[in-house]
């Protein structure tokens, strides 16, 4: 029985600003304090579903700086498979972040060595995605390499999950591969044009991805909680009430974690609810990869 994951996506170095609101266009806010982290989409989902106990293998690229060295050791650390890292000449990627007291951030990303992350790199790790339950990939890459990994992933077996995030063209080839897309409620509206503001919005939205090819559909909609949905099936789960510090990363844990629950072979709407503990606890912490909860955490829950 398949039961590895295999994530291929952005690495980043996070350098956050906590501060008391965002600023206005031209304007400087003093009195900001400084947390520089790990970040970057795939690397983020890689570290919290390894932190659930799945069996990760990271596909990524970085640059052959201080900071690539930094990323490549801290993910080892985390039980990540880091073998297939790539590294380029061009510097790592940076994501430059402000917090504000009510847990809103905005973000700028430098994406560097991100963008060498080819489709032949992909090639290289075909032997891990037929061994592999399921792929996860999100869209900080360049777009032909998600294709590509969709593509080989699909062909081989393994089902491929897509975070459609930072959003963009999702082509119908693409489309055509996954087995589940995790939209937020941005993206969503983007994917299918209909204005998500409630249950039955989203409900409208996962009908058309549907009528698009997609087989399940699970929309993120922040404390509100989510909409799984699959052909036979559709679920409205509730997010758990907390105090929200800072939602830097909030998507990437849920995706990380509901990857790691199917993993162990729980079904969608097992692993949502998972899921959605995972990022209820992530969104208490500052950072992206450092506020990923360990699996622990979600069983004394």
């Amino acid at each position: 029985m398949r039961k590895g994951v295999v994530v291929i996506g952005s690495s980043n170095l996070d350098i956050t600003a906590r501060v008391k609101r965002l600023p206005r266009p031209g304007e400087t806010i003093g009195g900001g304090h400084l947390l520089t982290a790990n970040g970057g989409k795939g690397a983020n989902q890689a570290v919290a579903a390894a932190r659930m106990g799945a069996d990760v293998l990271l596909l990524t690229c970085l640059g052959r700086d201080a900071s690539g060295e930094t990323l490549s050791h801290s993910l080892a650390a985390e039980g990540i498979d880091t073998s297939k890292i790539k590294f380029s000449s061009t510097p790592t990627g940076t994501a430059l972040i402000f917090v504000d007291d009510n847990a809103e951030n905005c973000i700028a990303v430098a994406p560097g060595s991100n963008m060498d992350l080819m489709p032949e790199d992909v090639d290289t790790i075909s032997a891990n995605l037929k061994e592999a339950a399921y792929m996860l990939i999100q869209m900080e890459i360049p777009m032909p390499t998600v294709l590509r990994a969709a593509q080989m992933a699909d062909s081989l077996g393994a089902r491929v999950i897509l975070n459609p995030a930072p959003m963009g063209p999702v082509s119908k080839e693409l489309i055509s591969h996954l087995w589940l897309i995790t939209p937020n409620e941005t993206e969503a509206e983007k994917l299918t044009g209909i204005t998500i503001e409630s249950e039955n919005d989203a409900r409208l939205a996962a009908e058309a991805l549907f009528a698009e090819g997609v087989e399940n559909v699970i929309i993120t909609m922040g404390s509100n909680g989510s909409l799984v949905a699959t052909r036979e099936r559709i679920e409205f789960v509730p997010a758990r009430p907390v105090k929200a510090l800072d939602t830097t990363g909030a998507g990437d844990c849920y995706n990380g974690a509901l990857v790691a629950a199917l993993s162990e072979g729980k079904d969608l709407f097992e692993a949502a609810k998972v899921a959605t503990l995972a990022s209820s606890i992530a969104v208490t912490r500052l950072g992206a990869q450092t506020s990923a909860p360990y699996k622990n955490e979600i069983e004394s829950l």
